[in-house]
């Protein structure tokens, strides 16, 4: 069978083509039909099967029919690794280059500005880790209602990074109506319950039997102490082909200490792990799949998804807590029907860990021998101790047996000195001795018992409540406020309330409670004493209710006067109604007399002056003088025109002058 018989595009198998896949893998040949009829899917395949590509190329063929809105994913694959995810990224670019499909991948270490400029622009393919996916949720950067298929990958390696609880929130927001892909290497319990959980009615595939590894894989086993590991991978670095390889630590510690060795014995090693940042990570990734680089050691956030071609070795060079990831971790070789080696160092106290292995894979491990170095036994019984790393007790050079033969110290300080033992001598005493001693027991014992006498109480002398006055001090007036007869059944409590009140009295009495000098004024006075101010027996004279409202009455008018006073302001500040004639006419007088000056001025212009006039002009003539004069008095009835302009002009002046006066 081939990939055209599963029902997948031209499109698709042009691009399957020329990736230089011709022939499906089991994986894909029993998952790509169910997931093109829409049914969910429960797949379970060993590692480096194509579990990728199972569900990636039939998602190309159902996702190219339409397209994303923005902030909506129309598919949703979540990955535990960032290493993972993208690798699932560069399938989906390698087989839907024919496809106008966008694709975005969220994942930690990265910018989220640019992955919102992504979200924003809408994308058919959202591969993503949980925590990332959970952040920009909760940022309202994206929507998660028209995702119509979900894909977890790898369940089991979320499970073991505690992942689990994000994923289970992030379905619960996903619509209901849905399909679903749920793949892992191995079903455990607990992910079987989850895929109860999340998928319907679905296709169960397994193409192997659960955790074995692959069958074109060499494995096997070095047993050696561990100070003798580093020399151990460097023989085998050497002796064997290495074309590359991973080098697999338990811890992020120890895989920079292996790094720093391998590059100090002049080997070309780079390093991975999770707390390297993101750019970094990629680089190294990069660097070592495109054989820049020879090894990469590593932690185990590489051992799922990475997909080198013709990686040739994997190394453990501690042996896994858990047992499934040892089939992940050499699961990265021996890959698309190619040849691979693995080995494994293990010390003699890990038997119980390399046990477990050896009853998940089913399968006995061939030893392999180190030249230099003695072959040591497996201890099936021994635990390792805490961190994997076995402990600080460090056995010497030479094996096993010299490791026995060595005394352990006794626990406790080295120089402790030896201490003396105690001696404690006892007497023994003869009958003759003890006779007397047990006759004068037995007769006290016969002696009634006589009853003890009780102490005598001495009863308390009753203390003066108050002090004897002096005869010669005059007593003072006490001023006793009235109070108001007892009303019915509430006498009982009146008495009960006063008996409180002269218990207080006499507890004051013999204290002084305020520091005020109660106790030095034998007449109890407290305060000013005998003393009363002046200021307290002044008498104050209060108004009477009739001289109240007679003020208040005074106040009123007052208030009405001001009020009357304002108005005629304002009435002496508003512009009089003969105030637009009275201008009116003003102007009108004031025309007429231009007119009248300047006809005068153009009549004098106009008449001829004699010539005697210009010769002698510097000679005062008294005739002319006198007609100036005569002709510069008014005349009678002009006088009697100006004078209504002058009122005028005088009562302008008054109603202008009013509201400044005023003001």
């Amino acid at each position: 069978m081939n990939f055209a018989d599963l029902g997948l595009g031209p499109e698709i198998l042009k691009a399957v083509e020329e990736a230089g896949y011709t022939t499906p893998t089991p994986i894909q040949e029993q998952a790509i039909p169910v997931v093109l009829m829409g049914r969910d899917v429960l797949g379970v395949a060993q590692t480096g099967t194509g579990k990728t590509a199972g569900f990636t190329l039939p998602m190309i063929e159902i996702l190219a029919g339409s397209r994303a809105k923005a902030r909506m994913p129309r598919s949703l694959i979540l990955a535990p690794t960032r290493e993972l995810a993208a690798q699932v990224a560069e399938n989906f670019e390698k087989y839907g280059k024919y496809h106008r499909l966008t694709m975005a991948r969220l994942i930690g270490g990265e910018s989220f500005t640019d992955q919102e400029k992504l979200l924003d622009r809408g994308v058919d393919v959202l591969i993503a880790t949980p925590g990332r996916l959970m952040d920009l949720f909760g940022r309202g950067r994206i929507l998660l209602n028209d995702v119509k298929i979900l894909v977890i990958d790898e369940a089991d390696r979320m499970l073991d990074m505690g992942f689990i609880p994000d994923v289970e929130r992030i379905v619960a927001m996903l619509p209901k109506i849905r399909q679903t892909l749920f793949f892992s290497a191995t079903m455990a319990p607990e992910i079987k319950r989850l895929a109860d959980a999340f998928l319907m009615n679905p296709k169960e595939i397994s193409v192997a039997r659960q955790s074995t590894t692959a069958a074109l894989v060499s494995q096997y086993l070095v047993v050696c102490q561990e100070q003798d590991k580093r020399e151990a991978l460097r023989h085998l670095i050497r002796i064997e082909d290495v074309k590359n390889a991973l080098i697999f630590c338990n811890r992020k510690r120890d895989v920079d200490i292996l790094y720093r060795s391998l590059a100090k014995h002049g080997f070309d090693v780079v390093q991975l792990h999770g707390d390297m940042p993101q750019s970094s990570r990629t680089e190294t990734l990069e660097r070592f799949k495109t054989g820049a680089v020879r090894l990469m050691v590593c932690s185990d956030v590489a051992a799922r998804g990475l997909d080198i071609s013709d990686l040739s070795h994997v190394f453990n060079y501690d042996v896994p807590h858990h047992s499934e990831d040892y089939v992940h971790r050499i699961g990265r070789t021996g890959r698309a029907g190619k040849e691979g080696r693995a080995f494994t160092f293990a010390m003699p106290d890990e038997g119980k860990l390399w046990g477990a292995i050896a009853k998940l894979i089913g399968k006995d491990i061939e030893r392999m021998p180190i030249e230099g170095l003695p072959e040591l036994e497996l201890d099936m019984d021994a635990s390792p101790r805490r961190g994997g790393r076995g402990g600080s007790d460090r056995a010497p050079r030479g094996g096993a047996a010299a490791a026995s033969a060595a005394p352990r110290p006794e626990r406790g300080r080295r120089d402790r000195k030896e201490r003396p033992e105690r001696v404690i001598e006892v007497a023994i005493a003869s009958p003759a001795e003890i006779a007397p001693v047990a006759d004068h027991i037995v007769e006290r014992l016969a002696e009634p018992v006589r009853e003890l006498p009780q102490p005598v109480r001495e009863q308390p002398q009753p203390r003066e409540t108050h002090r004897p006055r002096d005869p010669q001090q005059q007593p003072q007036p006490h001023y006793e406020t009235p109070r108001e007869p007892a009303r019915g059944n509430r006498e009982p409590n009146r008495d009960a309330s006063r008996d409180n009140n002269n218990r207080r009295d006499r507890y004051r009495g013999r204290r002084d409670e305020h520091g005020i000098g109660e106790m030095n004024h034998p007449d109890e006075v407290v305060g000013f004493g005998a003393h009363v101010p002046d200021f307290i027996l002044t008498e104050v004279v209060l108004p009477l209710p009739a001289e109240k409202k007679a003020r208040n009455q005074q106040d009123d008018a007052d208030i009405d006067e001001d009020e009357d006073f304002q108005d005629e302001a304002e009435e002496i500040n508003e512009p009089s109604p003969q105030e637009p004639e009275i201008k009116a006419e003003i102007e009108r007088h004031v025309e007429i007399e231009v007119v009248a000056e300047v006809e005068a001025v153009t009549e004098v212009e106009a008449q001829p002056e004699p010539e005697a006039e210009a010769t002698v002009e510097a000679e005062p003539r008294p005739e002319i003088e006198a007609e100036a004069t005569i002709e510069a008095q008014p005349e009678p009835e002009l006088e009697a025109n100006v004078e209504p302009e002058a009122e005028i002009e005088a009562i302008a002046e008054i109603n202008h002058d009013a509201p400044q006066s005023e003001g």
